[in-house]
């Protein structure tokens, strides 16, 4: 199988049925307000945020394609799939959430919490995974550079509301794992399949149930619930009115 048809076998069944299932609640009760212009803006933003992280993983050889399984056109180093498996994995996991959302229940009242606390966590935690990029540890390599692409804007997100996505806990619980768990299913496929390969010398060997390697979970679990982050703050109008400086 090649790698344009991992997403036709993968993501566009998927993706097409949550489609259809969003146009479905649309006419019955509509959508959120601004959720047309929440999700392009995601689906940019992981193209324009990973691109740079991807092309120096692909440099440094933590993934590797196999090139028959590819069609060639590569932009940067890393082929033209993978920039078209940003954005569908974003379609996919921001159409996942507006669907679910409206199904649980409502958002619990909002808490106060050590915001500064937290975020201040994330930053200690993003300057320890310098430390063995800057060693050269080669094992720590995929790890790493995942935390240090990552944190960054999960620490923004926390700062501008980690207290309204503490409100929408059972929301973003729903909205991050079941996609975090089927493409990490789906990712394990393709390596089996030899679509792409993850370099045992910048890996620390531990594997997932199934085989497949602990930072691809990482790297799915951090990227759905920046996904999910980001879109339950982009639809509370609370988080608008905050940023607005309206508390």
């Amino acid at each position: 199988m090649t790698y344009l048809g991992f997403h036709a076998v993968f993501l566009l069944p998927p993706l097409t049925v949550l489609g259809c299932l969003l146009w479905v609640d649309a006419r019955r009760r509509g959508l959120p307000r601004g959720w047309l212009t929440a999700v392009v803006a995601h689906a940019a933003m992981a193209v324009v945020y990973t691109t740079p992280w991807d092309n120096y993983l692909v440099a440094r050889g933590v993934w590797v394609y196999d090139p028959t399984r590819i069609a060639g056109v590569l932009l940067g180093w890393v082929p033209l799939e993978e920039y078209v498996f940003f954005v569908l994995h974003s379609l996919l996991t921001t159409a996942w959430l507006l669907w679910v959302a409206p199904r649980l229940p409502p958002p619990r009242p909002v808490c106060p919490l050590r915001t500064k606390v937290l975020v201040a966590a994330t930053a200690l935690l993003w300057a320890a995974c310098l430390v063995p990029l800057g060693a050269g540890v080669s094992p720590l390599t995929y790890l790493s550079l995942t935390l240090v692409w990552a944190l960054p804007p999960l620490t923004l997100q926390l700062w501008v509301g980690a207290d309204l996505l503490w409100a929408h806990r059972t929301t973003v619980a729903a909205g991050v794992l079941p996609p975090a768990l089927y493409l990490s299913a789906a990712d394990l496929t393709a390596i089996r399949w030899g679509i792409w390969t993850i370099s045992p010398w910048h890996t620390i060997g531990w594997k997932l149930p199934g085989g497949l390697p602990v930072e691809e979970g990482l790297f799915f679990l951090a990227t759905n619930t920046l996904l999910v982050f980001g879109m339950v703050l982009a639809l509370d109008p609370r988080t608008r009115l905050r940023l607005a400086g309206g508390g």
